[in-house]
């Protein structure tokens, strides 16, 4: 339920402000990237919090770095007091992309009339997910693993800092993450937040939605999972996890 909530809470908030900055007669309409991507950042802080009970994971590709963490470390824990064990593993995963799910459907719920507007379905799509400024999908591959690389690296490192900025941090570096890394995909660096609005969409009754893009939709799965293993081997192989 903690992950579940937080994902949740992560995808109406996040998803929300994409829809308020390029949905057609929102008062939010034209805010731009920056917009999206400190929105993004908060929505992250938010979902945290709600989900601090086993470390606001929010991701698969967090929960996988633990994973990781734990083969080459096996004090390394899915949370405090969380081991990792094969069902631990899966109800985590299994509660964000629900979780994920649910809080893109309350999003649309949210904004109803504005998606009923004319406008192209591609806008539609890229409230719930991700996409490429440029379709190469080897490149947006790369870019999906460099992003998520980073964000690890991040995790791991900053839990051994002294500052410990914990959530706030987290929020800041997605933010930095979308500023610096995210023009070239849109920057997903989580399988759920991509995959389960994606369905979201897909399932929904929308008016003038158009085609959900599964040619693209495992990039910004597959990407996120093999950035996190690269993330995890980086910080431990540094010496700085």
């Amino acid at each position: 339920m903690s992950e579940f909530l937080g994902t949740a809470v992560l995808l109406l908030l996040g998803g929300g402000v994409v829809a308020a900055a390029i949905l057609p007669k929102t008062k939010g309409n034209g805010g731009g990237w920056l917009l999206i991507n400190f929105g993004w950042g908060f929505a992250v802080f938010a979902g945290v919090y709600v989900a601090y009970a086993t470390g606001g994971h929010l991701n698969p590709a967090v929960t996988l770095a633990k994973v990781v963490g734990n083969i080459i470390n096996p004090e390394v824990e899915l949370s405090a007091g969380v081991p990792v064990t094969g069902m631990n593993i899966a109800i985590y995963v299994l509660a964000q992309f629900l979780g994920a799910f649910v809080g893109a459907v309350v999003m649309w719920l949210t904004y109803k009339t504005h998606f009923d507007e004319d406008c192209d379905p591609a806008t539609k799509l890229a409230v719930f997910s991700t996409g490429p400024a440029i379709r190469n999908y080897g490149w947006n591959l790369v870019t999906e693993i460099v992003g998520t690389a980073m964000l690890i690296l991040w995790i791991y490192v900053s839990g051994y800092t002294e500052s410990a900025l914990g959530p706030l941090g987290v929020a800041i570096i997605i933010v930095v993450i979308g500023n610096s890394l995210g023009g070239p995909t849109g920057y997903a660096i989580n399988p759920a937040r991509d995959l389960g609005p994606r369905i979201a969409h897909f399932v929904l009754p929308i008016k003038g939605k158009g085609d959900s893009d599964w040619a693209y939709s495992w990039v910004p799965v597959v990407g996120p999972l093999i950035g996190a293993v690269l993330g995890t081997v980086l910080a431990f192989g540094s010496g700085l996890a």
